[in-house]
């Protein structure tokens, strides 16, 4: 049984019972034909209705052509909440972090039966043997038809492959603070089907995580029913412009703490008509939101925002994600702060220096990264996703002629710094043969974390000199345990 700061529904068993009784002839179907399209359709008169076509199109979100494997992982968001009523109390669940493929989607091997929880998405799965699982994030815009009022999206939509004999249940991640619930909320799971799409019953939700009985495996994520209102965990994402222009002009995006919601933004970016760079700023609210409010952001010094107020509702649904436009005409330091209107109160806040858009080649470096990464898809698109891995490690880690002898940019270096964890001082130490010293005269002045790893950085480069190399660098770092910070310094090598 999970903690849980609040009581869960009282649960019809005869109806999960029955789930768990299909759960053989279709888990055997859809193992043997793991590349078959989902066809959901209406069933028990509970879900809306959705074209044939519209749901067939899930398939798109496990090939997303255009998006390049390191693309994924750097805006995949691992927003941790900090509210008080939310703590996980996830103790016997064993942290593993998954290998990235191509195409968006995470392979974790477990050898042995036991609950794991997965590091970047927050999945946790209980196995009773060992097994392969991949799995990744879908969005919830495919199958708005599918979610029928009163019930609403409470968590991201995952698409999860693998013999299902080996899971015995899997925890979803949920983006609601349970803090203010009651007896009248209920958690179940649309389960995406291709013989259709249900709602099935849960087995327990906790503060965090929603539980569910395998019956088979397909597109399913967590949905809520409540007669109270319903509080959202929230997230600020900002991205800009990149032009020639010596003026700013950002996105900013409101949105639920919901994986799915996040990588929706991420692809509306992606195929914009304008270029965009994310801005690492903390993402998380300071405050719950909940639907209807109005929130207004505020610029200091004043800059033009549009629109000034935005009302707030979960955008899980919609395909198309609303965003404030801010726009300042010189390149200036900035706060912005995003208020709620009722209250006067924080929400969020951030500010936001040169050092946050340093671009310089950044732009030309995506743009070869990402023709040659289109190449490279072409030729190995009929190839198994780990042995399309495998090749691209091999030929980066035996690349070590003229083409890794170009020096690393302040660009990249900054790159590099956002994705350092808090061991950074000691990864100065340990691999780059820094002085303790030259960590001091760094701190000393009293700059932001991210600033401070860049500068560590750059006395690294400034003591190899000419042989401040990808190669050299990603030599120095190899033993550094995170897969971030590993992806940054494949995507190094890739660029020379």
């Amino acid at each position: 049984m999970l903690e849980c700061d609040c009581p869960s529904p009282n649960l019809d068993t005869s109806e999960d019972s029955k789930s768990g009784e299909d759960s053989c002839s279709e888990s055997s179907s859809e193992s043997e034909s793991d590349n078959e399209e989902p066809k959901p359709k209406q069933t028990n008169g509970e879900l809306g209705e959705s074209s044939t076509e519209e749901a067939s199109t899930q398939v798109e979100e496990w090939e997303d052509k255009g998006l390049p494997t390191n693309h994924f992982n750097s805006e995949f968001n691992k927003i941790q909440s900090h509210c008080e009523h939310c703590k996980a109390e996830n103790k016997h669940n064993e942290p593993v972090t998954p290998r990235l493929l191509s195409r968006g989607q995470f392979l974790l091997k477990v050898d042995t039966e036991g609950i794991y929880q997965c590091t970047e998405t927050g999945l946790i799965f209980e196995v009773n043997r060992k097994v392969d699982i991949k799995y990744c994030v879908l969005s919830w815009s495919k199958y708005a038809d599918l979610v029928v009022k009163p019930w609403v999206v409470g968590g991201p939509l995952f698409d999860v492959k693998c013999d299902p004999t080996c899971l015995t249940s899997i925890q979803f991640p949920h983006s609601l603070c349970l803090g203010h619930c009651d007896t009248n909320m209920m958690f179940k799971v649309l389960h995406v089907k291709s013989t259709g799409a249900s709602l099935e019953y849960t087995v327990d939700h906790s503060a965090t995580h929603v539980k569910w009985r395998v019956s088979s495996l397909s597109p399913v994520g967590p949905v809520i029913q409540s007669e109270e209102t319903v509080f959202h965990h929230g997230a600020v994402i900002l991205y800009k412009a990149i032009d020639h222009n010596p003026s700013l002009s950002f996105r900013v995006y409101i949105a639920t703490n919901n994986e799915s919601f996040i990588k929706d933004i991420s692809k509306s970016i992606k195929h914009s008509s304008k270029k965009f760079m994310k801005v690492d700023k903390p993402p998380v609210c300071l405050k719950l939101l909940q639907n209807g409010k109005k929130y207004r952001l505020i610029s200091e010094p004043e800059a033009e925002i549009t629109p000034e107020e935005i009302e707030f509702v979960d955008g899980s649904l919609l395909k198309l994600k609303s965003y404030i436009e801010v726009y300042l005409e010189q390149p200036v330091e900035f706060k912005l702060l995003l208020v709620e209107m009722d209250s006067e109160e924080i929400v969020w806040k951030a500010k936001l220096r040169e050092c946050d858009w340093i671009q310089q080649d950044r732009n030309r470096n995506i743009s070869k990264s990402s023709t040659s990464g289109n190449r490279r898809r072409k030729m190995s698109s009929s190839l198994p996703d780990e042995v399309v891995y495998d090749k691209r490690m091999k030929q980066i880690d035996t690349s070590d002629g003229a083409k890794t002898k170009a020096l690393l940019t302040d660009t990249q270096l900054i790159s590099l710094a956002e994705k350092l964890g808090q061991e950074w001082v000691k990864i100065a130490i340990a691999n780059l043969k820094l002085k303790i010293s030259d960590i001091d005269a760094i701190m000393e002045k009293k700059e932001d974390v991210t600033m401070n790893k860049f500068r560590m950085l750059k006395k690294w480069q400034e003591k190899e000199q000419s042989n401040a190399t990808a190669q050299n660098l990603c030599n120095c770092l190899k033993n550094v345990d995170s897969v971030e910070v590993q992806d940054v310094l494949r995507g190094f090598l890739q660029e020379t």
